[in-house]
């Protein structure tokens, strides 16, 4: 999935953008809150890790216009303020949870996942198609019983074909769920790892097809 973190405390944003990336997500940081708004006017996340403290524009601001404008895309407020006034005004505001510094990044995993669960309309982190099951929780795989091995960037293009399995996903919406902002990958990069999992798939009962002129789209047989 692709995040957007808003931290200005580079060792914190580090943090954050390693931890997530090692779970497989396309994870992008913006350190200044006006750049952050101006990303957010043209860019699609599923998810949004915010700081409340930012420099130019702060997290309360970012999350109201946000919301105001329709976004919809979960939002995580990360802050040192641990009054009830601030995480009630976090919340009035449209965010969808909060998590008060300094914190464990155990946790900060937890939320993540029961955020990015909630926006795919998962009750829990296993994913089934067919005789395919995703543990997105612990990052494994099973087909037919077996574990599959996978690679990082192969793992989530199959969570995200198999979170939504009636919905075909371009190459451009893969593209940008798969890499983030520091990386300049072409389509041909999605078509290179369709083809890898394909072929990890062959001799199940679930294929990834190729809706002509449209993407792509997991099914069973």
């Amino acid at each position: 999935m692709r995040i957007l973190v808003v931290e200005d405390d580079a060792q914190i944003g580090a943090a954050i953008r390693s931890r997530l990336s090692r779970l497989g997500h396309a994870v992008d940081l913006e350190t200044d809150g006006a750049m952050a708004d101006a990303l957010l006017d043209t860019e699609s996340f599923d998810l949004v890790v915010l700081d409340v403290m930012l420099p130019s524009m702060d997290g309360f601001t970012i999350l109201r216009r946000m919301r105001e404008a329709g976004g919809k895309t979960p939002v995580l407020l990360l802050t040192a303020r641990s009054t009830i006034d601030d995480r009630v005004s976090g919340l009035g505001l449209g965010a969808d949870d909060y998590l008060v510094k300094p914190f464990d990044y155990r946790e900060l995993d937890a939320r993540v996942q029961a955020l990015l669960r909630r926006q795919s309309g998962h009750a829990n982190d296993v994913v089934r198609v067919g005789t395919l099951v995703i543990d997105r929780s612990n990052r494994l795989a099973e087909l037919d019983g077996k574990p599959l091995a996978l690679s990082r960037q192969e793992f989530a293009l199959l969570e995200i074909l198999a979170s939504r399995p009636q919905r075909i996903f371009s190459k451009d919406e893969l593209l940008s769920q798969l890499f983030s902002f520091d990386k300049e990958p072409s389509t041909n990069a999605v078509e290179q790892y369709v083809t890898r999992v394909r072929k990890k798939l062959q001799g199940s009962s679930v294929e990834i097809r190729t809706a002509r002129g449209m993407g792509y789209q997991i099914a069973t047989l």
